[in-house]
């Protein structure tokens, strides 16, 4: 329709710059996003998750209005931001002169019923989408173990395997054997030098002071000049590859170690960027799979590694 007018609703943790919602900018398109003190409250998050959530909002906002994009972005403090979802879309849908509503399944319960609610009762017709992050389906797994007796995780990534044809031969394993566990059990005897972690220096210090100004209650430390963790794509994928170049050689030996030597040891440190979508679950595997086929990688390593992407 020519006259329709699109707002697409972007929460924190869907920063996912491969969804095909950003390809191409429209102009009959607008993106929301919102840092919320419904979502700050809900219970008491780490500071750094906050900060860092909000960082990568903030930097995904900015790509997307570079790209072309149309971008409603609510600060925490933005006078505008009535601190509620379902408030703040009523008003941007009424300033915008908006037609329609979508958004992106969340991952929490939570959400997902308050956006099923919320939907029915806004004045415009909504819609929602898949994030195209995930390896399996929302209903996956119930079918998977639908009249089974026992839940057992192993069996269903072994399921996974097959679908995705993850380090398969024909129909049987690569090695032999579906689990290498046995021999991803050993203390670190510092046989393998540690590595120092890949960590960056973000500077968020106008974001925690925001979220302190606001009377945030939070826990736990932060150095808001040097925040460690990925806020862009770029960072993410530049924390991938070293991992596959200078951790996955000893992952799975050491995956379950712990030392006070270290408090990274031989992870790949992706969780925040996977949470996040900054990174695609598929692609960290097929980078590492990538990275061990050309080295000298053990498929104890190897499989130790996608076992925890894919199957966990």
């Amino acid at each position: 329709m020519a006259d329709e007018k699109v707002l697409r609703l972007i929460l924190g943790d869907q920063i996912n710059p491969l969804h095909s919602w950003f390809k191409t900018p429209q102009r009959h398109v607008v993106y929301t996003l919102m840092e919320m003190r419904q979502e700050t409250d809900y219970v008491t998050h780490h500071i750094q998750k906050v900060a860092g959530f909000f960082a990568i909002m903030r930097r995904f906002g900015e790509t997307l209005v570079r790209q072309g994009h149309r971008v409603i972005y609510l600060g925490l403090d933005d006078p505008a931001n009535q601190q509620d979802l379902e408030a703040n879309l009523l008003e941007v849908i009424r300033k915008e002169a908006i037609t329609r509503f979508e958004y992106l399944l969340p991952d929490e319960y939570r959400l997902d019923i308050q956006l099923g609610d919320m939907a029915s009762r806004l004045p415009v017709p909504s819609a929602s989408q898949d994030t195209e992050h995930f390896l399996t389906t929302r209903g996956e797994v119930q079918t998977f173990f639908a009249g089974k007796k026992r839940y057992i995780m192993e069996n269903f990534y072994r399921y996974m395997r097959r679908k995705h044809g993850i380090l398969m031969e024909s129909d049987r394993p690569r090695g032999g054997k579906w689990n290498f566990d046995q021999s991803n059990r050993n203390r670190y005897d510092g046989a393998a030098p540690l590595p120092p972690a890949k960590t960056f220096r973000n500077d968020v210090g106008d974001i925690v002071a925001m979220i302190d100004r606001c009377g945030v209650k939070t826990i736990g430390d932060i150095r808001p000049q040097a925040f460690i963790w990925p806020i862009s794509r770029e960072q993410a994928l530049e924390q991938l590859e070293d991992f596959v170049h200078r951790r996955l050689p000893h992952f799975g030996t050491y995956q379950d170690a712990m030392t006070v030597e270290s408090w990274s040891l031989f992870h790949s440190l992706l969780s925040f960027s996977l949470n996040t979508k900054m990174l695609h679950p598929m692609e960290v595997i097929q980078t590492a799979i990538a990275s061990a086929n050309q080295g000298k990688i053990g498929i104890e390593q190897l499989e130790g590694f996608v076992r925890q992407i894919l199957g966990w």
